[in-house]
């Protein structure tokens, strides 16, 4: 658990939604560090900052280093970890999609389709529950540079705005699942500390409504 009692530990991206996080923690009225020279670990009036990568944080609340944290629910559906998931923040809206090249054929029609990604465990479920075969080769960025290389047939990624896949000859073929910016708590938190974290939780509330 949190070895410092008296402040309120909150694990946050390093990523995507740090500026979205940053902009709602400011308006709500609430502490947050500056971002330049920004250090790993911050503490500011009672609460104490870790900034980690987007997939690392359901672990850290998971495992009780942080009370909460902040993070795409697509990093949830990924991590499938055990913590609660009070409140949707309505920022960092993006969709998890299937892409394929542009002039590819229909990809339900392979014996197996090998798909690049970042979501691993999502992407083999995805096909799992369409009785289609996938072979799935993970890897950390640039996920859309595999079709066009021969690494794979199509990929499964984040898209805001859909430009990159485009820019790299790639189609959404279909939607995986939606996401937002989703505030989480760790189980025990949750009840050793609930007029803390509830504090937190409604503050933030009142600037998402």
């Amino acid at each position: 658990m949190n070895n410092n009692p008296t402040a309120l530990t909150v694990a946050l991206s390093k990523g995507k939604l740090l500026a979205g996080t940053e902009s709602l923690f400011r308006r709500a009225g609430l502490p947050f560090p500056d971002g330049e020279g920004r250090k790993l670990v911050a503490s500011m009036d009672g609460l104490r900052f870790l900034f980690v990568k987007d997939m690392d944080v359901p672990t850290y609340v998971e495992y009780g280093v942080a009370d909460c944290g902040v993070v795409g629910r697509d990093v949830l559906l990924e991590t499938a970890s055990d913590v609660y998931e009070p409140l949707d923040l309505g920022f960092g809206r993006c969709r998890l999609v299937l892409a394929r090249p542009s002039n590819a054929g229909d990809y339900r029609r392979a014996s197996t389709v090998r798909v690049a990604t970042k979501y691993p465990r999502l992407t083999a479920a995805f096909f799992l529950e369409r009785g289609l075969s996938a072979e799935v080769v993970r890897l950390a960025g640039s996920v859309e540079l595999a079709p066009g290389l021969g690494l794979a047939d199509c990929i499964v990624d984040v898209v805001e705005t859909g430009r990159t896949l485009a820019e790299n000859g790639l189609t959404a073929v279909e939607e995986v699942a939606a996401s937002t910016a989703r505030l989480i708590v760790n189980r025990a938190s949750y009840h050793a500390r609930r007029a803390e974290v509830f504090g937190l939780v409604e503050t933030l509330r009142g600037v998402t409504a």
